[in-house]
């Protein structure tokens, strides 16, 4: 996967924007309007506060479109203490933990905050580009009556994610899924709909093979 990002150097710090996995949830702005503002240029100018300022409203963002370097000794990112995939209300998939995404050509992704795609049509599949806005992709992201399953292997410190050729996405590993509604399904493996069919949203029903998904 090609990967545009775009670097921001400051004493102290590297701010890190990969652009297509913004989706203006705009914690940054809100956060340091002195550092971000979508009206300056450069839009990022971490000179503006201290390496830990920066730092702490950085990890706010809850896409990983915002990561930050570290050049002054300090701490880098440290991951919460449980994986979670939280179900945005007509939106994505918010995963936060020591997250492993295994993409299809090869490449491994390992953070702590992503989005990822549960509408189907997003252009920069597996991660959320705000194309559901703009489809209207509606789904209130409630609980439904699902379980997770044990790992094969007992599972894990991380969250391994995986997406199946056209399919889900799997996850393996101590994970507590979260719905809008506060309800929530703890487990070590499940498949969670990225295709926006599913009638058992935000967990897979096998739609995806009645509608022909494609993932791209």
């Amino acid at each position: 996967m090609k990967r545009k990002v775009h670097e921001y150097e400051a004493e102290g710090i590297v701010v890190e924007y990969e652009i297509p996995r913004c989706i203006h949830a705009a914690e940054c702005v809100r956060g340091l309007p002195e550092v971000f503002d979508p009206e300056a240029r450069p839009w990022a100018r971490p000179e503006h506060a201290t390496p830990e300022a920066v730092a702490q409203v950085v990890e706010r963002c809850p896409a990983g479109a915002l990561r930050y370097r570290r050049t002054d000794g300090g701490a880098p990112e440290a991951p919460p203490a449980g994986n979670s995939v939280r179900v945005a209300p007509d939106g994505p998939l918010y995963l936060a933990g020591r997250i492993r995404l295994e993409l299809p050509g090869g490449e491994v992704i390992e953070e702590t905050r992503m989005a990822l795609c549960r509408c189907g049509v997003s252009k920069h599949k597996p991660f959320c580009d705000n194309t559901h806005v703009e489809r209207r992709f509606a789904d209130p992201g409630l609980a439904v009556e699902h379980r997770l399953g044990p790992a094969a292997d007992g599972g894990g410190g991380a969250l391994t994610v995986r997406l199946a050729p056209n399919g889900p996405i799997l996850v393996e590993g101590p994970v507590e899924v979260v719905t809008a509604d506060a309800g929530s399904a703890a487990g070590e493996k499940g498949a969670l709909c990225r295709c926006g069919a599913s009638a058992k949203k935000p967990y897979c029903d096998g739609a995806h093979k009645e509608i022909g998904f494609e993932a791209d």
